[in-house]
């Protein structure tokens, strides 16, 4: 509890948030050890325990990696930038872009993830809407709503829906029963903040990105990966990381095949990695990388996957890691059981599974799902499915109870707050509630 306090004030505190769990993990792991220690128990349940809580973040941790560095690379080589360049460019009104902005973030997320997505259209909505606060405002709490929703029904659009997915609790296509119900917990308060749209058209604003070499064919790496690593998963029953990784290989690969032609072209590329290249040539006789060559497609730059791999969220990882261990430990010392017996015995699956939304609105939805995979009560599809869409869409109706919130408080820093979201907190709460319905109403067969 002390460090999750520390997580949400973050900011005040100016710690990054791996830390305080991070070391939370490490002395709740000591805990569990000396409480065995004390009651004579077996350690090797303890050690068994711990392993089974490593191996969980594992998994979880080498896919977000290779996620993660493709979004990186699609990135760098401008496809986001020409997506951006392409929506300022569009003489629509405010309204139509705040229409346009939200239904892209409603079908990139499943994709690209809720938080990559909300970066995206944020920038996309600072471009257009300067000089109309109002706009950026509304535009960014309905890009917050439509990328969680857009999450809530595939395993790559959240961290709680890949959970639930790697757990094999729910395959890959059970999760589309989810897409009405995600779509009306966007749609029900974007009519109702649309209706408080200016109708005004945005001055016109110049973009001069453009696609570096190489955009297109990493974005088809990435859909080919995804697609070994479902078909893996589905029918070999591989552990996703397995078809992540073989996907990091393939984007690997086709960065040397595209620096080595590159390099034929033009000297003063240099295909070698920087890793590489230090410890090949040494740092004296390293050949210079050559200009940094503008977004204009002219000239090729060179792919080094290494660097987007360091780019990499490392502090959200760690703080993965110190979640699951947290969770774990706790599930080790007997606390979650009690916690399973008092909820879903007590309130029921269904009544538990809607609250437990709620409160992801307050705790980051991560460490709310792993708590229930661990307890891993008996639940029906039906059941699953809805705490799945209740965790990932309930951080909507707050702005800091979801990463893409608090990414984009952070891009529109001062126009899009904590209160200018909590005045439309209301809406939001309908579309939950309207979500949960049909989701009962169109899926009763699944509970």
């Amino acid at each position: 509890i002390v460090a999750y306090a520390a997580v949400a004030a973050e900011e005040q505190l100016h710690l990054r948030k791996s830390i305080p769990v991070l070391v939370a993990a490490g002395l709740v792991w000591l805990l569990v050890g000396v409480g065995i220690a004390q009651t004579g128990g077996d350690a090797h349940g303890a050690s068994e325990a711990a392993k089974h809580n490593l191996l969980d973040f594992a998994e979880l941790f080498l896919f977000l990696v290779v996620s993660m560095t493709y979004v990186n690379t699609l990135d760098e080589r401008g496809l986001f930038g020409a997506v951006r360049g392409w929506l300022v460019a569009r003489r629509l009104s405010l309204r139509a872009l705040f229409w346009v902005t939200g239904g892209i973030a409603f079908v990139l997320s499943p994709v690209a993830d809720n938080l990559t997505t909300a970066l995206i259209l944020g920038a996309v909505v600072m471009a257009i809407g300067q000089g109309h606060p109002r706009f950026v405002s509304l535009a960014c709490i309905n890009v917050v709503v439509a990328a969680n929703a857009g999450g809530a029904f595939s395993p790559f659009g959240d961290i709680t829906t890949l959970m639930v997915w790697q757990k094999g609790v729910v395959p890959f296509a059970g999760f589309l029963p989810l897409i009405v119900p995600s779509l009306v917990n966007w749609l029900v308060p974007a009519v109702l903040m649309g209706l408080a749209v200016e109708r005004d058209q945005p001055a016109m604003a110049h973009s001069t990105e453009a696609m570096e070499r190489g955009a297109v064919t990493v974005a088809l790496l990435f859909l080919v990966t995804i697609g070994l690593t479902v078909m893996g998963h589905s029918l070999l029953d591989l552990p996703p990381a397995v078809g992540m990784m073989f996907g990091l290989g393939l984007l690997k690969l086709y960065g040397y095949v595209l620096n080595r032609g590159a390099s034929d072209a033009d000297p003063s590329i240099n295909e070698l990695d920087d890793v590489f290249a230090s410890h090949a040539l040494g740092e004296e006789a390293r050949p210079s990388p050559g200009p940094a060559f503008p977004q204009s497609g002219a000239r090729a730059r060179p792919l080094h996957t290494f660097r987007q791999l360091e780019r990499v969220e490392w502090d959200t990882l760690m703080f993965f890691y110190g979640v699951v261990m947290c969770i774990g430990g706790l599930g080790a010392l007997g606390y979650l059981r009690v916690v399973s017996h008092a909820l879903y015995d007590g309130l029921g699956p269904t009544a538990t599974n809607i609250v437990l939304g709620l409160v992801s609105a307050v705790i980051d939805n991560v460490p709310v799902m792993f708590a229930v995979l661990s307890m891993n009560p008996a639940m029906s599809q039906g059941e699953w499915l809805l705490v799945t869409l209740t965790t990932g869409v309930g951080g909507s109706i707050l702005s800091f109870g979801s990463a893409a919130g608090v990414a984009l408080m952070g891009q529109a820093r001062g126009t899009y707050t904590f209160m200018s979201h909590l005045r439309w907190s209301w809406a939001i709460g309908l579309g939950y509630v309207a979500s949960i319905a049909v989701h009962l109403l169109l899926n009763g067969g699944l509970f």
